[in-house]
């Protein structure tokens, strides 16, 4: 459970990081203002989904998404 949670550690900072250089990089480029906002909140939604489904693995929730289509 202890090397779990490293891992955890280890995927959130790698995590912000990687959030951080992309808002870095949109503020970087000079954008128009209504696709500056939506690119940071579209940034903000996968880091968090992303977070989530991790936190679901570390609970031993689904980690992946299944897709049940009908037949």
């Amino acid at each position: 459970m202890i090397t779990a949670l490293v891992y955890l550690v280890i995927y959130l900072v790698v995590i912000g990081l990687v959030m951080w250089l992309l808002n870095y990089l949109i503020d970087a480029i000079p954008i128009p203002e209504p696709f500056n906002r939506i690119g940071k909140i579209v940034i903000l939604v996968i880091g968090i989904l992303v977070v989530i489904v991790l936190l679901l693995q570390l609970v031993g929730g689904a980690g992946t998404l299944h897709l049940n289509f009908p037949r």
